[in-house]
Formats: structure tokens, sequence, C-alpha cells
């Protein structure tokens, strides 16, 4: 399938997630399209949260909320949409209620049982697709397209969970307990994964980011059987699979939030271009790490949207000094996504602060 895209005119991000130092750094947020804007709670008042994800309409109303608000500030955009989808086209039923709510997780693995044999991604997903296509076109050019999905690990714990979790004792009853049959439903979970991503850049996405949100409630040990494998599994398989339909090779993001003690190991093995950072290591000490083998994002922790315009810009201003002190691409970011009672014009101040001191000649 091809589509007539508008022309790029903004290709910083791309620049920057191929290794280039960029004359600034390119900057997004996590759940830029979320909750801390007006204009989105006032779309959520008439619809339901999975009813706007499965809505192409809606969701690309919704993606280009924050950069018609910020306009010239963002350098990306990121499709509205869920991680949760995945569990969703896998049989399971999820809620937001506001949280993620599995009203029927998998307690044993004879659970797995109930979830489909097949996933047909076009058949089950194909309304992010759709969104996906609707959205570059509604974008004319003026920022690249993020597309995106959950990390095996993640999903499997939510999966598992039946939500969120301040323990997780009961996916790691999971892993200890049953480590195969844990295994096997995670790579499950990483081959409907590489369906959807490269639908997903089939349908228009510019680049695809991995979100291993628990990765760090994984030990060192537990995160190289259990989340590794199926990080490179998709990697290896999302590039071969575009190279094998002719498609263009997009650049990948992994986040794996908490696993800082891996990224020696992931910038070596995982077959990522960019490595997201949380806000837990400093910038220096990240790219001492990796070298120059990966372009790095982030790290602002997103608390300091509360902190005050002064506390804003100081922040920002020492990040941008750390990560400038070394070679490589830098995405700027938060360390994780932006939290919903941010007034958006701190928002637009930590943008602004970023064009700022992220510039070379600054």
């Amino acid at each position: 399938m091809t589509h007539d895209f508008p022309p790029l005119k903004n290709d910083l991000l791309l620049r920057a997630a191929r290794g280039e130092v960029t004359e600034r750094a390119p900057v997004w947020v996590m759940r830029q399209a979320g909750r801390y804007l007006p204009e989105f709670r006032k779309v959520r008042e008439s619809h339901e949260f999975f009813e706007v994800c499965r809505s192409p309409e809606l969701a690309t109303k919704i993606t280009l909320q924050p950069i018609e608000r910020y306009t010239g500030l963002l350098d990306a955009s990121i499709i509205f949409s869920d991680i949760l989808v995945i569990p969703q086209a896998m049989g399971m039923e999820v809620l937001m209620t506001p949280g993620p709510s599995f009203p029927d997780p998998l307690v044993t693995p004879t659970d797995v049982g109930k979830l489909n044999a097949v996933v047909d991604v076009n058949k089950e997903l194909g309304y992010v697709f759709q969104a996906i296509t609707r959205t570059r076109k509604e974008l004319k050019g003026e920022v690249p397209l993020i597309g995106f999905c959950g990390a095996p690990w993640t999903l499997f714990a939510y999966m598992v969970e039946g939500g969120g979790s301040k323990t997780f004792q009961k996916v790691k009853t999971w892993i200890f307990k049953y480590p195969e049959e844990s295994k096997a439903l995670l790579l499950r979970i990483a081959d409907v994964c590489v369906d959807f991503l490269v639908g997903q850049v089939k349908a228009g996405a510019q680049l695809l980011q991995i979100f291993d949100s628990w990765a760090g409630e994984l030990s060192p040990h537990d995160f190289a059987i259990f989340s590794f494998p199926t990080l490179k599994h998709i990697s290896t398989n999302v590039r071969r699979r575009l190279a094998e339909e002719n498609l263009s090779a997009v650049p990948m993001t992994l986040f794996a939030k908490g696993a800082n003690h891996a990224l020696g190991f992931l910038a070596e093995n995982a077959g990522y271009d960019v490595l997201g950072l949380d806000w837990c290591i400093d910038p220096v000490e990240a790219r001492r790490i990796v070298g120059e083998k990966v372009a790095l994002q982030g790290n602002l922790d997103p608390n300091v949207l509360y902190g005050g315009r002064e506390a804003i810009e100081s922040t920002v201003k020492r990040m941008c000094e750390g990560f400038r002190a070394g070679k490589g691409g830098w995405i700027a970011n938060l360390g994780h996504g932006i939290t919903p009672g941010v007034d958006p014009e701190d928002m637009r101040w930590f943008l602004q602060c970023v064009h700022k001191y992220s510039s070379i000649s600054s």
C-alpha cells in the first residue's frame, strides 16, 4: 500500500535518531496528547477513552492538539493510542476506570487458552493504522509521526496483574513458578508487537517507540531472561519484515524505564537506534556508558514541570549541558510521561527552554 503523504518539513527528530549531532535537540514529550490539555479533556467529556482510540477521526484530532497548541515548538507527533490495545487484540477486555483494569486477568498458565490463537492486526487494530494514515496527512509534513507499542514484559505484567501494581507479586509468581510458560507467552506477545509495528510503518509512522514501562521491576538477571530476548526479537523482526516488503527502514527507540543497569548491554545488543532515559541517570554518565553506538532520548523528571519557571529553566539548562557534553544524537524529552496536573503554559516554557539551551550556538 502506498500513500501520497506531504513532504516532511522538519526532519530534526529523524536525523538525531540516526545519531547525527543536530543544530539543536529535537523535542517532544511522552503523553503530549493527554489529560493536561483542556482541549483533550473536552473531547473526553463525551467519549470513553478506548472509544477515542478506536475512532481514527478522534485519535487524529487529539494527536494534533499539542502540535497546534505549541506550533513550532514540538518536533514530533505521537499517535494517540494506548499500549493495552495489544492485550485487547489478543482477546482480553481492558477498561479505563480511570487507570487500566482487566476484569478477567490471566491467573494461571491454563488461562492462556482463553487468548486468541491467531491475531490479525489488520482486523483487530486497523483503527490505529487508519488513524496514523489520517494523521500523517493532516500534519501536512510539519513534524514526523511516531508509532509505538508496549514491550512484551510490560504488557504481560498488565495481563497477569489485572492493572497497575505496586508489588508485581502476581506476575513475578508467574516468571518464578512458570518460567517456560512465561517465556512462551512473552514471545507470543512479541510476535503481535512485530505485526503491529510493521503495520504502523505501512500506515505512515516515521519512527517507532517501544515502551517497557515496568522494566525496572525486574532484577538485572531477570531482565536479561524475561524482557531482553523479546525486545531483541522485536527489533530484529521488524527490520527483517520491512526489508522483505521493500519498505524503508525507520528509526526505532527503546524506552526501558528503570533499567539503566542495562544501558551498555542494550546499546550493544538490542538493535535499537535510540535508547530512552528516565531521570535517574545523569546524561554524561549515560553517554559514557553507550558511547556513540546509539542516540539518547530524555530525561527531565516530569515533576520539575510543577516547580515553577525558574526550576524548569535551570533544570533544562543543566540537562542540555549534560547531553551536549558528549557526541551522538540526542532527542529532548521527559524521563517519563507528562502528568495530568501540569499547566500547559509550563509545558510551553519547557519546550522554549529546550530550544534555547540545546542549540549548538547557545
